[in-house]
């Protein structure tokens, strides 16, 4: 009933989206709180991981760190004073620790005049609070609620496989050969089983869990597929289940598409039916993503963590024949695609709000990038970080028709060099090379990309390397790289590094299974396509921020939703075309 309890914890409830309720509890049942925030989130990459400084355990943990003591009296009634104090950005943990030791209170921290009173909004946030203008904007989707106002009439996850190193890879052959030795080593365990049990004459004697081989080179065991073997259930290896997926920003990969092997493809299945589907989706950070906000255009299914537990917005939803999937999308285009006929994902209601507004030449296409041109704006981005860290995106509407044709015009462009970065010209980067006697698939054999080790005039400005040079391998150095390139950033690590990053051989630990991206290259008999994806890749990160630093402001309308406001002007603007 009264007293002070103190705890270090996990330091995620102070702004968590999943923690409004928490934050509403401890602001009703105590008389004071008074929060430190350690920081150290290293669940964050890139330069948010930098602004969160050293992990106060050490190794220990990756997670932000807090003290928190909760004071309670009776004698109050009144909703509790909160008091905040942050340590502050990039502080090593020696630092940290330091500051503590000089604090050694509460009262030090008063005594320094430190503590900042929060002060709790309406939706519980304590800190990075959300802008009231937001909730007035029209939601990209919605999967409960009232529908009957959003972007899109129905959204997916990317797909969770629960075992990527298995069912992606580089190699389409080594994929598929992976896959069907699991799938020969799994029927072979689950007919054991049921052989077992038919010989002890009792179906419940042999536990299926004491029964299988664990061994994870052989099989990667799922709650879900154990539960099949538990059944006598047999699965069937089908090569013309491997498709390419994008598996991380700019780097695609085979995929075994198979619902028996995938944790959960959501709607996966209605937005690329199948393997050559022609479709495109914005893929947007979820909710509660450790990363800062980023949106992407793909042309093939994405992994769950292609961004951060990404939400996708498609341009297309794909139904069969015979059904009818009883969302506001229309009638479709008339197009079939084998069983299956094409609807529009924008919805129609949201077609309607926009022809009100900007005219009746403004077609579903036009409203999509208009989408991703918002999205890419920074003032979008910085004005609504904290919102977007906890719901969704939503959309404004710009006062002027000029304005949404900037923006519309904006995500075409955005999207032509982030849909065709392996096609667009490299950015002409200098390739030095130690010989000239290598065969071409050897010399462009890549094993791990690094940057170049800093000048001492790197150095003295605190560079730990020199990002103007990619030691591509042992005898190619990619130079003159600008590096205004590293401006673009997608799922908190800037496009260039994501390649790096993901075109190197690995070796999954468990299973053993080798993920080799010189494979790709030999595939599609292109010696050259990865050292030529960095180029390109600097081209489309240069292309990309013109685009962006040239986005018009918004000048949303914020006095109420879309459908309560009368039209305003209207121009005779072309249509955009369908890239």
């Amino acid at each position: 009933d009264r007293g002070v309890v103190g705890f270090v914890t996990n330091g995620s409830f102070i702004d968590g989206s999943a923690a409004d309720g928490l934050r509403a509890a401890l602001s009703s049942e105590f008389t004071n709180i008074f929060v430190f925030n350690l920081r150290g989130n290293q669940r964050t990459s890139g330069e948010l991981s930098r602004q969160e400084g050293g992990k106060i355990f050490g190794s220990g943990s990756r997670a932000p760190i807090a003290i928190t003591l909760l004071v309670k009296n009776p004698s109050k009634t009144t909703p509790a004073t909160i008091s905040y104090y942050d340590i502050g950005d990039y502080l090593k943990r020696d630092e940290k620790l330091r500051i503590i030791r000089d604090l050694k209170s509460i009262g030090g921290i008063y005594a320094k005049g430190a503590w900042t009173i929060l002060q709790p909004n309406d939706a519980n946030d304590w800190i990075n609070q959300r802008d009231p203008a937001f909730d007035r904007f029209i939601p990209l989707g919605a999967k409960s609620g009232d529908r009957s106002q959003v972007m899109f009439a129905t959204y997916s996850s990317g797909v969770k496989s629960n075992r990527d190193s298995w069912v992606y890879g580089f190699s389409r052959e080594s994929v598929g050969t992976v896959m069907e030795q699991m799938i020969k080593s799994y029927n072979y365990q689950t007919e054991r089983l049921d052989k077992a049990r038919q010989e002890s004459g009792d179906q419940t004697q042999i536990s299926v869990s004491n029964f299988i081989d664990l061994n994870a080179k052989e099989i990667s065991w799922t709650a879900e597929l154990i539960q099949d073997a538990d059944r006598g259930r047999l699965h069937t290896y089908g090569p013309q289940l491997l498709r390419k997926a994008m598996y991380r920003p700019f780097c695609k990969q085979w995929h075994y598409f198979d619902t028996n092997f995938n944790n959960r493809l959501y709607l996966m299945p209605r937005l690329f039916p199948h393997p050559d589907s022609s479709n495109l989706v914005i893929t947007v950070n979820g909710v509660g993503a450790s990363s800062p906000f980023s949106a992407l255009i793909v042309s093939a299914g994405p992994n769950l963590h292609m961004l951060d537990t990404g939400q996708c917005f498609p341009l297309y939803v794909f139904e069969k024949a015979e059904e009818s999937l009883g969302l506001d999308l229309g009638q479709g285009d008339g197009g079939s695609f084998g069983d299956f006929r094409r609807l529009e994902g924008i919805s129609d209601t949201t077609l309607r709000t926009f022809k009100s507004f900007y005219g009746e030449q403004v077609k579903k296409e036009d409203i999509f990038y208009y989408v991703y041109g918002v999205l890419h704006s920074p003032e979008y981005r910085n004005r609504f970080a904290a919102d977007l860290k906890k719901m969704l995106p939503r959309i404004p509407l710009t006062k002027e028709t000029d304005g949404f044709w900037a923006f519309s015009r904006a995500g075409l462009g955005l999207a032509h060099w982030h849909l065709n970065y392996e096609t667009v010209d490299p950015w002409p980067i200098v390739e030095h090379r130690a010989t000239l006697d290598y065969d071409q698939w050897d010399l462009f054999k890549v094993q791990k990309m690094t940057f170049a080790r800093p000048t001492a005039e790197q150095k003295a400005t605190g560079d730990k390397w020199d990002k103007t040079q990619i030691i591509y391998n042992s005898q190619v150095t990619l130079k003159m790289i600008p590096l205004e390139a590293y401006e673009y950033v997608v799922n908190g690590k800037p496009a260039i590094e994501w390649v790096m990053e993901r075109y190197q051989v690995s070796r999954d630990k468990e299973s053993g299974i080798l993920n080799d991206p010189n494979e790709w290259c030999r595939e599609h008999d292109q010696p050259r396509y990865i050292i030529d994806l960095i180029g390109r890749i600097v081209r489309v990160s240069i292309e990309t921020m013109k685009i962006v630093k040239g986005l018009p402001p918004l000048n949303e309308i914020v006095d109420g939703t879309a459908l309560s406001h009368g039209q305003p002007k209207s121009e005779n603007e072309p249509r955009l075309p369908l890239s």
